[in-house]
């Protein structure tokens, strides 16, 4: 018992170290029509080592393991995933010496399964991403490991009252800017995690700034926010990383002020739109992001309102370069993205 503390204590240290190692992420102006009055800033989390969002939440789940005594030298740990979470976990499971094995569909892409296993980590693929759960559940029985369970614990792993997260990050790096209290923050969803951590955050700050989650068609987070039930099922997103089929435990609605559903063409143009603009290409999650931003932007423009949006670049695009930048895949998947691409380009022309 004694070593097991001991090696716990130096894993925690190494999982600081590494935080140390890394800057925060940089918070970049998005360019709008400055008579609109309204401000739209990009978080920026593909700067990340391991490049998303999911950074964080991977580091939070490890110390979550770890300091509740369920991750142990040599412990298996096993996650389900839509990839970028998994691809950071593999990271941190490296940096501590733990076998780790992924559980994600078979239409994750083709790069996020290469940067696991980078790591050396192991993939598992199932058919469907509503198979992911029971599967991650049995390989972690089966091997005595721990089922990290982004799903169940994003919004408890996470220390939402500040600790350097990432809202607390948002609201410091806002400090000296025109609007210094976002109106908005908008984000998406997979776990829900992120949202809830923002949005309760917040309101511990004190602040009037309201949250928005853009969901992917196919999601289940729209229903269930906007009808309060918790047992809404739905067939599932195709934009990777955010849209569940069912409702994650994550998911905390009575805190979110909006969920606006985003077509999936439409996320695909934002995505080349964030591209061009800010010379940064993203995955399809953060043009959810901007298609949610610009409509919140219209409707203040719309109320006489001035005020800052914040919104996230939730990953890298060159995991994304056999799929959603692809034209033939694109084109194969059904997905429209021209007519969106010109709407937003018009919009922002003023």
């Amino acid at each position: 018992m004694t070593s097991n503390r001991s090696w716990i204590t130096d894993a925690i240290k190494e999982l600081a170290a590494d935080s140390t190692r890394s800057a925060d992420t940089h918070l970049l102006r998005f360019p709008l029509p400055r008579a609109w009055g309204v401000d739209l800033y990009f978080k920026d989390e593909s700067s990340h080592p391991t490049g998303s969002l999911k950074h964080r939440l991977a580091k939070s789940l490890f110390i979550y393991g770890l300091v509740g005594g369920r991750i142990l030298p040599g412990t298996t740990v096993v996650e389900a995933s839509s990839g970028s979470t998994a691809v950071s976990e593999a990271y941190f499971a490296r940096l501590l010496g733990l076998p780790f094995v992924a559980v994600m569909a078979q239409s994750t892409s083709h790069r996020k399964i290469e940067l696991i296993e980078g790591y050396g980590a192991q993939c598992v693929l199932v058919p469907t991403a509503g198979e992911v759960y029971a599967e991650a559940e049995r390989i972690a029985e089966e091997t005595g490991g721990y089922y990290l369970d982004q799903f169940t614990n994003a919004a408890v792993a996470t220390d939402w009252r500040g600790n350097n997260n990432i809202a607390r990050s948002i609201f410091e790096q806002m400090v000296g800017e025109r609007h210094p209290e976002p109106t908005w923050i908008v984000a998406g969803a997979g776990t829900g995690g992120t949202s809830a951590t923002i949005a309760r955050y917040a309101r511990y700050a004190g602040t009037s700034t309201r949250i928005a989650v853009g969901d992917p068609e196919g999601s289940a987070f729209e229903e269930a926010w906007r009808t309060g039930r918790r047992d809404v099922t739905a067939r599932g997103s195709r934009i990777e990383g955010i849209g569940r089929p069912r409702v994650e435990l994550s998911f905390l609605p009575d805190v979110i002020d909006l969920v606006q559903t985003v077509p999936d063409s439409a996320s695909v143009a934002g995505m080349h739109v964030v591209a061009e603009t800010l010379g940064r290409a993203p995955g399809p999650s953060t043009g959810t992001n901007l298609v949610v931003a610009l409509d919140l932007a219209a409707q203040m423009v719309a109320d006489g309102q001035t005020g800052s949006i914040v919104t996230l670049l939730c990953d890298s695009g060159d995991r994304y370069s056999d799929t959603y930048y692809d034209d033939a895949w694109v084109a194969a998947q059904g997905f429209t993205p021209a007519p969106y691409l010109d709407e937003l380009s018009a919009r922002l022309e003023g």
